[in-house]
Order: C-alpha cells, then structure tokens, then sequence
C-alpha cells in the first residue's frame, strides 16, 4: 500500500527538506534566468545603432590607406550623438558606413536590430549639400521621399506587409513633414527661389517624413552663416525633443557639438584614426544658447573637448609629422 504524502515526509523528513531546498533553488535560478533574459531583450530594444569592430581601408597606387580601425560604439533610441574631430579622421567615412553608402572593411554594423547592408529607409540622410532636385518645388521633393517609403507596399518577410498609403495621407506626411522645420508657405517653391537656410530645413523634413529610426547628418549646417546656423540649431533641438528622434551628427564645431548633444565622440588623427574619447554631456533639456553662454558646466565640457582635440591630438600629430 502506498504511503501518504504525510506519511511520507514523516518517516523522511531530511529528503524531504532536501527536496524543497532543490525546488525553491530551482525557483530562483529560473526567476534569475526571466530576469536576464528580460533584460537582454530590454537593452537590445533600447539600441538604435550597434558598431562593432568596424574598420574601413581602401586601395590606393601607394598600397592600402587605413581611414578607421577599431571602432566600437552603441547609439541609444532617442540619444543625439555627435562626431567630432580633425579634418581626415573619418567621421564622414563612420557616417558613411552608418547610411549603408559604403561596406566595412572588418566588423559589423547594426540598426534596429538588424545588419545594415545597405541604404535603407530607417536612416534619414542630410547632408551640407542639401541635394534637393531643382525641377521640383519644396512640396514635391519633400513628397517624392514619401512615396518612395509609403506610396507602395512594404513587404516583410514572412508576413502579408503593409499595404501602400492613399495619396491623400501621403499629402498629409507631406504637409506635416514641411510645418514641422517651418516651410509651408514655401511650399510651392523651387529650391532656386529659396535660402541656402531653407533649402536645408527641406532636406531636413524631406529626411523626417521617412520617420527614420535614425537620422544621420553630416555638418548640415556648416555652409550656412552663423546667425542662420544657430537658428536652424535651435530648430534642430525642439524637433528633436517633439519627435524623440536618434541623432548621429558629424561636426567641426566644438559649440555646435555641446550644445547639440547627449554624448560627443572624439576620433583621433587619421589615418588609422579610431574613437580617441566619449564624452557624456549632462546638461538639462530643454537647452537655451543664451543661459548656457554662462554655465560653468557648459564652458566645462567645452574644455574638455578642446583639449583632446587641440592639445592631446595636436601634440600626436606633430610627433607624426
């Protein structure tokens, strides 16, 4: 005859306390391993941009130029990162191979979790030249972006995809995209009969209107006049705060870099250039230029930068030379 459960625990109290022993320790290692697995998948939800070894040589009639090496870097959802440095350290290449306009030589980069093996959609590009098609009015370049992204239907692999948007929301992204950077009574004007500012704040919103997962900008603003250029800043900054946009921006500008971000990546000389520093700026958001002009923290950060850039890096590329 079977004993009972009481009978049982009884006549062998130590196994039976060994057993509960065994299964509240087995309740903790799987509670431990939710836990992990919870935040593994909570970090890798929270990376817009992973760069992972990256390096980028090309070919040369003197042999192979090292333009990057060991590039190693996490862009955060909603994080507004700059790069910083000389002239020929390779912040436009890394941007480059960020867009999927050029291959790494070594290494990986992702985005949204997946290989960038290309252009793509999820990465919105301004450039310095705003590479707007002259023909077309203000509306029309902004509009062509968005049809090429909405206008027709999105396949994803192993699901029905998304089917193509009416014209009428397509008028509406379009519309949107050109209120938000401040456009809409230029709408209907070709980019000859506007600003250099305003042709920027096109291809700004024409990047927008894609709602990319990461806006790439290469030194956007570093044609314009500075009066112009610290407006479109300014603009850049409460954008950025209404869309919760991630930002990788290329700049030459020490001001623009702290004012503008979240963290400042400095590169070494090239060639062979890689990330020489990561500095972490922690001012409070919303920023205004004028209050900052007088903040030690600002002017602290600002130091910081300078001093790799124009006395660490100076004195390496005079031992170079």
């Amino acid at each position: 005859m079977l004993a009972t459960t009481g009978e049982f625990a009884a006549k062998n109290p130590n196994t039976c306390r060994a057993v509960k022993a065994a299964i509240i320790e087995a309740g903790k290692w799987i509670d431990a391993s939710l836990t992990n697995k919870n935040k593994m998948a909570e970090a890798v939800a929270d990376k817009a941009i992973e760069i992972q070894g990256v390096a980028q040589s090309f070919t040369t009639p003197k042999g192979t130029f090292v333009a990057l090496r060991d590039i190693n870097l996490t862009v955060a959802k909603g994080e507004f990162v700059t790069l910083i440095g000389h002239s020929g350290c390779g912040k436009s290449t890394l941007l480059n191979l960020i867009a999927g306009l050029a291959t790494p030589t070594q290494g990986a980069l992702i985005c949204a979790n997946r290989e960038i093996k290309g252009t793509g959609p999820d990465r919105g590009v301004v450039l310095q030249n705003h590479s707007l098609l002259p023909w077309l009015t203000c509306y029309d370049n902004v509009y062509l972006a968005v049809q090429r992204v909405f206008g027709q239907t999105q396949l994803i692999k192993g699901q029905a995809g998304i089917p193509a948007e009416t014209k009428a929301k397509l008028k509406e992204r379009t519309d949107a995209a050109l209120a938000m950077v401040g456009l809409t009574p230029a709408a209907q004007k070709r980019p000859g009969e506007i600003s250099g500012g305003m042709k920027q704040r096109v291809g700004l919103a024409r990047a927008l209107s894609m709602q990319p997962a990461v806006l790439l900008m290469d030194e956007p603003f570093g044609a314009l006049d500075a009066l112009t250029r610290a407006k479109l800043q300014d603009e850049l900054l409460d954008i950025v705060a209404k869309t919760q946009s991630t930002v990788v921006m290329v700049t030459h500008d020490v001001d623009e870099a702290v004012l503008l971000s979240d963290r400042i990546v400095m590169l070494t000389n090239g060639p062979d250039a890689t990330i020489g520093g990561v500095l972490s700026v922690a001012l409070p958001r919303p920023r205004n230029r004028v209050a900052l002009a007088e903040s030690t923290q600002y002017l602290g950060y600002r130091k910081a930068v300078i001093d790799l850039l124009y006395t660490r890096q100076a004195h390496v590329g005079k031992l170079a030379a």
